[in-house]
């Protein structure tokens, strides 16, 4: 085992609910007051009454062609957003918000900041983007090229050539975005797509090239457009998402457990780790944040699960897979070094190493409901 370091339902219907109001007629008599107490005393005010009602323009994209277009940070704020019958435009939403739909879409380049719900592509075609998001959904849909961070599994409905790769974006407020959506940027489910409906000897879906660069799909803002003081970078390596090997073949047999348990630095320190990791060659697989039970901790750890117990309840654990001949090692060395101060859990020994890497992914999973 390892060890631990302590120091279609279509929407296009236009039928309307409509509904005849009932009129209630009271009769009066006498001196009997009438409903609505007719006093020279004012409404009173609440504090709803005195919003800024929204304008539903303002959280719609419909009906654009030839133009680059969407919503800077702070303009929608977690609300609900809407994008339709949009052709050849650049769609940028560098904000996060609660659900959005994209339907009818031919030709688009899109990028879509965090979303706390659903992201909903519908009779969409042509369309290259980048989504980050807690639900991503596709419906008769066709030839669409998406970079994606999901914290739960990708589904494709009737939607054929859709082609996959991990998200890879970075601009100043992201990190932010994603805290306000409730999204962890270690839960990223991008290659395991579920095809709800497959067909017999054909396959609908497929991962893009490990050398697939972001930009070359969804380019950066026009330096002419109202996005032109937005910074935007793609290279993996200042992604605010870390780049991970998901579900392509591994290139080595060995690979290792490595577990940060709740603490101030913890994101830092799993940043720190992937970058020392990179340097020396080794790849970064997959990653998971999720909260633990002490059963949970006896099952996943086992032998040194007495001495994880209480760090479970001070909050999520961390953990990344990395792979590489020698990676078992090298991680341990790195603990030690960087670490020394941290309370981490290492495979012990490359022997075990996959057990511990199935065990605690294979719990990760069950948690999400995946």
């Amino acid at each position: 085992m390892g060890c631990f370091f302590s120091k279609k339902s279509k929407r296009k219907s236009s039928e309307k609910d409509e509904r005849t109001p009932t009129t209630t007629t009271v009769e009066t008599t006498g001196n009997a007051v009438p409903l609505g107490n007719n006093t020279d005393e004012a409404p009173k005010q609440y504090s709803w009454d005195k919003r800024e009602k929204a304008d539903p323009k303002d959280y719609t994209l419909k009906g654009l062609k030839d133009v680059t277009v969407g919503r800077l940070p702070g303009k929608l704020n977690g609300q609900q957003f809407v994008i339709e019958e949009c052709e050849n435009c650049n769609i940028y939403v560098f904000d996060h918000s609660a659900t959005i739909t994209i339907d009818d879409c031919v030709n688009c380049r899109i990028f879509l900041g965090p979303v706390k719900g659903s992201v909903f592509f519908r009779d969409c075609k042509d369309i290259k983007c980048v989504v980050a998001c807690q639900q991503f959904r596709t419906r008769d849909c066709k030839k669409m090229e998406v970079f994606l961070c999901c914290a739960t599994q990708p589904i494709i409905e009737s939607s054929t050539g859709m082609k996959f790769g991990c998200f890879q974006y970075y601009y100043p407020e992201l990190a932010f975005h994603f805290k306000d959506a409730g999204l962890s940027i270690f839960n990223n489910n991008w290659s395991n797509i579920h095809d709800f409906t497959p067909v017999s000897g054909e396959n609908n879906w497929s991962l893009l090239p490990e050398t697939s660069a972001v930009l070359d799909f969804v380019p950066t803002p026009d330096p002419e457009s109202e996005f032109k003081s937005i910074r935007v970078a793609a290279d993996p390596a200042r992604s605010i998402v870390p780049l991970t090997k998901g579900g392509r073949r591994k290139d080595s047999e060995e690979s290792c457990l490595f577990v940060f348990f709740a603490g101030e630095y913890t994101t830092a320190n799993a940043r720190k780790l992937i970058d020392e990791a990179a340097a020396k060659g080794f790849v970064l697989v997959q990653t998971k944040e999720v909260s633990m039970r002490p059963e949970d901790v006896n099952r996943v750890f086992q032998n040194t699960a007495d001495d994880l117990a209480e760090w479970i309840t001070k909050g999520p654990v961390i953990a990344l897979e990395l792979n590489g001949d020698g990676v078992v090692e090298a991680c341990r060395n790195i603990a030690n070094e960087v670490f020394s101060g941290t309370k981490v859990f290492v495979s012990d020994n490359k022997n075990t190493s996959s057990r511990d890497v199935d065990s605690f992914f294979n719990f990760a999973d069950m948690q999400m409901g995946l």
